[in-house]
Parts: structure tokens; C-alpha cells; sequence
């Protein structure tokens, strides 16, 4: 017997379009445009969007970081009306991958993470990918709680970090 986060369902075929859970018109795809956008969709986080020293505080270090991200990972976007809302990326290391996930601050909460966690698993797992690992803070209860219903479980604790993983 399979369970829901083994199922079909599970992991969408991308592009997905959905409603979020406030009424807003979502579409999450693959990604691999230009960096602009998601520079532009990192300068507007807040200080308390930041976690782990990501995403970077000034503009320079952004522009810097989302060329890695576009270059190096597989990145998923979640847009609303034209504009990225939510990116995440699964970046190789060799039998492995390591997933990093961001909402924009005024979209958290909504539902849109768990469908890009979603997304982004299935699209890796399409592109060969059998294992996935990500750290996260300890007292991020939030995320923890995301990674749980996606199904990772922990893996290692060390310090103020959590190292969690899951087999797809």
C-alpha cells in the first residue's frame, strides 16, 4: 500500500495552477529564466523572512546567489500575476540533493508551500533524483511541520539545526 506523499498525487506534473488559500491564482513551473525576477522578488523579504543567513540582506549578494541558485539547482517557481511569489531548488551532490524553499512574506501561510515542496520533489524525482536532504531550524516550527507532511524525517540534530531527509 502506497502512502499519500508515495501517491501520483503527490507530486504534480508542472506546470500546476491553483487557488491558494487566500484567493489568490497560483502557477508553479519549472524555472530556468533570468535571475531578475526572483532578484527582484528577494529584495522585498523582511528581516524576519531570513533563516540560516538565506535568503542574502543586500541587493549585491541576491544577484549573486540567484545566478548560483539558476545555474547549479533545479529550480520551481510559484507566480501570481506574472510575479514570483515562492522559489524553490534541489541542488545535486552526487547520489543526493539538497532542497532549499522560500515564500515571499505576503504569501506565506497560504498554502503555496506545500504545493511548491510538492512540486519540486516530483520534478526532481522526474529528473533522477532518489534522495533529498534539507537543514532547517530547530525552532522553525512551521517548516518542520511543512517537511513532516512532505514526508521527511529527521535525520540529524546538531546545534540549532535539524537535518532532515527523504527517499524518492
Amino acid at each position: 500500500m502506497t502512502s499519500p506523499v508515495d501517491s501520483p498525487q503527490y507530486f504534480p506534473r508542472l506546470p500546476e495552477s491553483f487557488t491558494d488559500q487566500a484567493d489568490r491564482s497560483i502557477r508553479i513551473e519549472h524555472y530556468d529564466g533570468q535571475p531578475e525576477p526572483l532578484i527582484e522578488m528577494y529584495t522585498e523579504f523582511d528581516s524576519g523572512s531570513f533563516s540560516q543567513g538565506v535568503p542574502p540582506r543586500t541587493r549585491t549578494q541576491i544577484e549573486e546567489w540567484v545566478t548560483h541558485l539558476l545555474a547549479e539547482g533545479h529550480n520551481v517557481v510559484a507566480f501570481h500575476d506574472g510575479r514570483p511569489v515562492g522559489h524553490t531548488v534541489m541542488f545535486p551532490h552526487d547520489d543526493t540533493s539538497e532542497l532549499a524553499i522560500f515564500v515571499h512574506p505576503d504569501y506565506q501561510s497560504a498554502g503555496i508551500g506545500t504545493k511548491l515542496i510538492r512540486a519540486v520533489l516530483g520534478y526532481s524525482q522526474r529528473e533522477g533524483i532518489n534522495h533529498v536532504w534539507l537543514t532547517v531550524a530547530r525552532d522553525n516550527r512551521i517548516a518542520i511541520k511543512l517537511y513532516r507532511s512532505a514526508g521527511f524525517e529527521i535525520r540529524d540534530e546538531d546545534r540549532g539545526e535539524l537535518e532532515m531527509e527523504r527517499d524518492l
